[in-house]
């Protein structure tokens, strides 16, 4: 639900024409603040021209000092305070969409790529600079912060808080085409797909649409997710254990009690070993409830006969060594003892790596 901004320049009253507004302006101030009021206090020249607003007013307003801003090429903020995260991105979006259109009816511009995604909260996706998507072939050129885009592959749209955006799989897809480095690919993807914007499956086809798999980051990371590892630790994990000669574990499987009660979905598990790792990061344990949480799991499984090892992603990370000597320990312990785990795993299929 989009919510209006508070900020110590808003329009206020009587409108953003001045406070005392000649009676036949009233209309224009009305139109002005309808405009405001609907795209987080920014307009572009055009909508403020079809308003009533003069160009002379428009330049004037936005002089050092005055009551707007000039944000973009064309694009105004029609306020004194400085501009959030949305009003950049928005401002973007107005920028690149066509002046004849709705900018934000999602059909002539959208926000894509890794401003996209951290609209969405996806961990690690860089806000900055704003790509977006422009249907071919008209081009619009590149200003500061903004990057077009012009795509003959025009996407299905949806507004995210108040912006015009491409759904999180083709943002994601449209941010590994362009960004650089490896290790931010691969953990940008798994974040995506572990927060549920999107399903593995349909990432690695928009992908191979986006012809972008031929990147080494990319296809890696993208095997990784659909293989069933789910985060940046459990890829380093997969590395680690990759290079031993222990067998290869379900990545994320669910575990099921013998009555059919759901128990829990360690990071990797050896079904014929009935072995786990669990990789737990410290920031997910902030608080007692968490923790407690964490070790009432950690129960069940062994309560069900899972061996469990644990460790933190910096763990799994600087001293993988120590991690495969634990698990090596539980696969050679789980291989002699006289009854079998209780918990199975259902509803999944190993996948051999690479893909």
């Amino acid at each position: 639900m989009i919510k209006d901004n508070a900020h110590s320049g808003h329009l206020g009253h009587p409108g953003p024409l001045g406070r005392k507004e000649p009676l036949d302006r009233t209309n224009c101030t009305d139109r002005v603040n309808r405009i405001a009021h609907r795209q987080l206090n920014l307009a572009t020249a055009r909508q403020l021209t079809r308003a009533g607003v003069t160009p002379g007013t428009r330049v004037g307003r936005a002089r050092p000092g005055g009551p707007w801003q000039r944000l973009l090429p064309r694009v105004y903020l029609l306020q004194t305070g400085p501009p959030d995260a949305r009003q950049r991105a928005l401002s973007a979006v107005l920028y690149a969409a066509d002046p004849d259109a709705d900018p934000l009816a999602g059909t002539t511009a959208a926000l894509t790529g890794g401003a996209a995604l951290a609209l969405l909260g996806v961990r690690d996706a860089p806000p900055d600079p704003h790509h977006v998507l422009v249907p071919a072939p008209r081009r619009v050129s590149a200003v500061r912060g903004v990057r077009p885009v012009a795509t003959s592959r025009w996407p299905a749209t949806l507004t995210v808080c108040g912006i015009p955006s491409t759904r999180p799989v083709r943002a994601a897809a449209d941010f590994a085409a362009r960004a650089q480095d490896p290790y931010l690919v691969r953990s940008v993807l798994a974040n995506v797909v572990q927060a549920g914007w999107c399903h593995p499956q349909d990432l690695r086809a928009e992908l191979r649409a986006a012809r972008v798999l031929n990147r080494p980051a990319t296809r890696a990371a993208a095997a990784e997710l659909v293989a069933g590892v789910r985060s940046i630790a459990e890829g380093h994990a997969r590395d680690a254990l990759a290079r031993t000669d222990l067998p290869p574990p379900l990545w994320n499987a669910r575990l099921y009690t013998p009555d059919g009660s759901f128990l829990a979905s360690p990071d990797a598990y050896w079904p014929d070993e009935g072995v786990a790792l669990e990789i737990d990061s410290a920031e997910y344990h902030y608080t007692r409830d968490s923790w407690h949480a964490t070790l009432h799991r950690r129960l069940r499984l062994e309560a069900h006969g899972v061996l469990v090892a644990s460790a933190t992603p910096s763990m799994v990370r600087t001293t993988p060594a120590e991690v495969v000597d634990a698990l090596r320990t539980l696969l050679t312990l789980a291989s002699t003892r006289p009854h079998p785990p209780t918990a199975h795993a259902r509803g999944h299929a190993q996948l051999e790596l690479p893909l």
